[in-house]
């Protein structure tokens, strides 16, 4: 499978890819982004230093100035790509997974996204083509042609003028040994408790992804052992969060999308929210509610980010536990995400004293499967024989084929589609009673497995 995926460049280092393939992406990359100079940071990976010296390695030798912030988050390579005007930027990372895997997130001018449709697909055939062996790139060092670049600091201080509210609540917070380490403490301090703080390229806690619960077993049990309000569980790279209620309970990211609307529909309502097409109904019905627009879309920060700038949403949510933000120039970050979360449930417990679960209940009207995941190789049949099932047999009152598909019925709705980065057909349903909702899921799944 290829490293060059639809929203970054992501693989088994030393497996799938190697220092001579980063060497030619770096080499190549000003081929399919006019610069002069790039931005770029890395997170805490074994792996990243190597692919830092041979990614500058290949964009020295185009003659492109080089700048680096070091061991950085995605956000806040984001945020300096604006604030610095870079004409390019690169996070060395693989975000969520596990420690074996790196890889690359490009933006350009604007932290406008990079992805497979916009330019990716162009450095994947330069670099299947380039002939460069590995003796011919040179073996040493060239720290003293790359430039420090203090952006940390830059974006700190952005973060601290949207410093939470957290007098009512009892927080625990989860680094995943990741990247977000180098600011909780700066932002927080000992307001909150932190687990997995110390960044460490091993994830000695757990694997660095806050959606899998397996990796929340931890957190769970001090949620329980020491009463806390609220779980926060970032990603490797600081790009993601997600959030556990006082019971320790998982809390859907879809439905965290309808509290962040709440804080920024409550001074002018008539805006775009945008959500993608795994989205509970709950989360379109709560944003109508309190006068904003809901506006369904692609999964994946590649093609949120251009649709939030399209709209000129104010923000945007997904399944996955990104967020994006207008006023974080439509980028994501997990960090700027928990601080508006937390204020709005402070909010509402300090006006009505009540815990983040009946916050939630009181959004959440629907029984969800979640993301249902299936190993299957000729994905596109499979979908298209479903699809085709439901049309001749139920008649869905609205089909929505921009994402793979989501069929909606009065009741119930499911979407169907490939995953864009993993060999994996993605299925989520949502009923309003259980029954249905068991009895859907039941019918897909034996008509996918067929």
């Amino acid at each position: 499978m290829s490293i060059f995926k639809a929203y970054d460049i992501r693989g088994i280092y030393d497996k799938d890819f190697n220092k001579v393939t980063v060497y030619k992406i770096g080499y190549h990359l000003p081929e399919i982004v006019e610069c002069n100079n790039v931005l770029i940071g890395y997170d805490i990976r074994n792996s990243s230093p190597e692919i830092f010296d041979y990614l500058t390695r290949g964009l020295l030798d185009r003659g492109i100035e080089v700048f680096s912030m070091g061991l950085a988050t995605t956000p806040s390579v984001y945020f300096n790509t604006v604030d610095g005007n870079f004409d390019l930027s690169v996070q060395i990372t693989a975000s969520h997974n596990s420690k074996e895997y790196n890889g690359m997130k490009i933006s350009k001018k604007g932290a406008l996204p990079v992805g497979y449709d916009t330019g990716l697909n162009k450095l994947e055939k330069l670099v299947e083509k380039s002939n460069i062996r590995v003796d011919n790139i040179q073996s040493t060092k060239r720290d003293n042609s790359i430039i420090e670049y203090h952006g940390q600091y830059k974006y700190l201080n952005f973060l601290k003028k949207h410093q939470p509210n957290t007098e009512n609540l009892n927080i625990i917070m989860d680094a995943s040994n990741g990247m977000t380490s180098l600011f909780l403490n700066d932002i927080f301090g000992d307001r909150v408790d932190y687990i997995n703080y110390e960044m460490n390229g091993n994830f000695p806690g757990h694997d660095p992804n806050p959606m899998n619960e397996e990796n929340l077993e931890e957190i769970k049990q001090k949620i329980k052992d020491n009463n806390y309000d609220i779980g926060v569980v970032y990603d490797g790279d600081g790009d993601r969060v997600i959030f556990l209620d006082e019971n320790g309970t998982f809390i859907s990211p879809d439905l965290i999308t309808a509290l962040l609307a709440e804080h920024f529909l409550k001074d002018k309502s008539n805006q775009y929210v945008i959500h993608d097409i795994r989205t509970s109904r709950s989360v379109s019905e709560h944003i109508k509610k309190l006068g904003g627009t809901p506006f369904m879309w692609k999964v994946g920060h590649a093609y949120a980010k251009l649709k939030m700038r399209e709209l000129d949403a104010v923000v945007g949510g997904e399944l996955a536990g990104h967020y994006y933000f207008r006023d974080f120039y439509y980028c994501n970050s997990g960090l700027l995400t928990s601080f508006i979360f937390l204020n709005v449930v402070n909010k509402h417990k300090k006006e009505e004293g009540i815990n983040l679960s009946e916050i939630i209940k009181k959004i959440d009207k629907y029984e969800s499967s979640g993301e249902i995941n299936f190993k299957i190789d000729n994905k596109q049949k499979v979908i298209k024989e479903v699809v085709n099932y439901f049309n001749e047999n139920e008649e869905p009152a609205e089909i929505y084929d921009f994402d793979g598909y989501r069929l909606e019925f009065k009741d119930w709705w499911f979407n169907i589609r490939p995953s864009n980065t993993e060999p994996y057909l993605r299925l989520v349903v949502e009923a309003k009673e259980k029954k249905k909702l068991n009895e859907k899921v039941s019918l897909l799944k034996k008509l996918i497995k067929k």
